[in-house]
């Protein structure tokens, strides 16, 4: 085992990292940008760096100051959380390359699962179900597109190889539009992810955003810990979580998990990983696979008893899985409610000074958050300062206990979106479950 991890992000995922580490017996360096310096993690790890000023591209984006704050430290191994360099495969092989061990899949892995369309084409042969699709990126002759768009049959939608996170798509859902709609997308793609690549996929009009979590060692072992229902989502981006996803089945659970180890294994992935899958009309169409810890990873925690954060570190080390598949049961439900420093209503961002904070307590409540008193939430980067997480023995029980925690929980001195959380807890909608990705920008105005 590692005697000494770096633990290369922010906010709430280092500290959980921190706590893993240290539950683990493993020393911590804690790297952080100067806007940074009083950061919970910061302040516990057993080492802490600057690594630069307050832009992400100066600092936790700065590949030389990371691995030289692991060769100055003697740290073994570098934990990149999720975002940032986390499924960057250039770091990935940096790492590597410098002697240290990477907390994530090979960088060949990463490479191939960042560029959708090798991925699709891999997660088709190792037997994933996909969307319909243009098996490749497109050509830039009108006649191939407009024929590629009917085989699929319209809506259709373009997507950059190269994009994530909601960014590079465009929906089509006619001939007249198809040929400059790819042109407009390899141009922002182009400008974006420095790659103009693009394919095609059939449009689903109302699917549900379900994944499955994945654990992947390096002798072979691969296992699934369930799905989790991630629809509710606001401009791709996710808002409310849970699991296991409702209307899935024992049956349609088993069988999607049993099919994604087997890719784990064909592919020879190791780590922590999540394959996404639009669902709809009883089937799955694999999307994408995230190389990393999910944002959403508790709500599998509380469901299955596993820590995947110390999965992680033990398949980095070589280390075999501590579960065989026929240890994990689904047991209750478990709803994640993101809380961002931000306005409920417009979405503004809302950096300052936290006032107050006070955490909810009581049965199945889990909360992880870097705030403390007198913290100050700086402008710099991604507003969420924490999730709320609750566990019941049946949905109806998860949701109650959401319901009372986030009425426990105080953020004082900045604007949160908590009372979004609390009208979505009171939808009637949301209360049944099901919600396909397009209902909560429905109910916001804004689809």
């Amino acid at each position: 085992m590692f005697e000494k991890v770096l633990i290369a992000n922010r906010g709430e995922i280092a500290l959980r990292i921190l706590r893993a580490c240290r539950e683990m017996g493993i020393e911590t360096v804690a790297v952080h940008s100067k806007a940074d310096a009083e950061l919970k993690h910061v302040l516990l790890a057993d080492e802490s760096v600057c690594i630069g000023p307050a832009p992400s591209s100066e600092s936790y984006l700065n590949m030389p100051a990371i691995i030289a704050s692991a060769e100055v430290t003697n740290a073994d191994a570098i934990h990149p959380g999720y975002g940032f360099l986390s499924e960057n495969a250039d770091f990935a092989e940096r790492v590597e390359q410098s002697g240290f061990t990477f907390i994530g899949p090979r960088a060949e892995t990463i490479r191939m699962m960042g560029d959708k369309v090798e991925a699709i084409k891999a997660m088709k042969a190792a037997g994933i179900p996909c969307v319909p699709g243009s098996d490749g990126p497109l050509s830039t002759d009108p006649d191939e597109i407009r024929a590629t768009a009917e085989r699929i049959g319209y809506p259709v939608i373009i997507k950059a190889a190269g994009g994530g996170g909601g960014r590079g798509m465009r929906v089509v859902r006619s001939a007249d539009e198809v040929v400059d709609a790819v042109r407009l997308t390899k141009t922002e793609a182009r400008q974006a992810f420095g790659n103009d690549m693009v394919y095609m996929e059939k449009f689903l009009e109302t699917p549900r955003h379900i994944e499955i979590q994945v654990l992947s060692d390096k002798h072979g072992n691969a296992i699934h810990l369930g799905e989790r229902d991630c629809s509710l989502q606001r401009r791709h981006q996710k808002v409310m979580e849970e699991a296991p996803a409702p209307g899935i089945s024992e049956e349609q659970r088993n069988a999607i998990g049993a099919v994604c180890v087997e890719a784990c294994k064909r592919i020879g992935y190791h780590g922590a990983g999540t394959f996404e899958f639009l669902y709809e009309n009883g089937e799955f169409y694999f999307i994408e696979m995230n190389t990393r810890v999910q944002v959403e990873h508790p709500v599998t925690e509380m469901v299955t008893g596993v820590d995947i954060v110390r999965e992680q570190i033990r398949i980095a080390a070589g280390l075999p899985l501590s579960y065989t598949q026929d240890d994990i049961k689904v047991r209750g439900h478990a709803l994640e409610c993101r809380i961002n420093a931000e306005n409920a209503k417009t979405f503004i961002p809302s950096p300052g000074k936290v006032r107050e904070f006070h955490a909810p307590g009581g049965l199945g409540v889990r909360v992880e958050s870097h705030l403390y008193d007198g913290y100050t939430v700086p402008p710099h980067y991604d507003s969420m300062i924490g999730k709320l997480i609750t566990w019941g023995d049946d949905r109806q029980t998860a949701i109650a206990r959401a319901k009372m925690a986030l009425r426990e929980l105080v953020i004082e001195g900045i604007s949160t979106n908590i009372e979004l959380h609390q009208d979505l807890l009171d939808d009637p909608v949301v209360n049944k479950g099901g919600m396909d990705i397009h209902y909560l920008e429905h109910k916001l105005g804004l689809a």
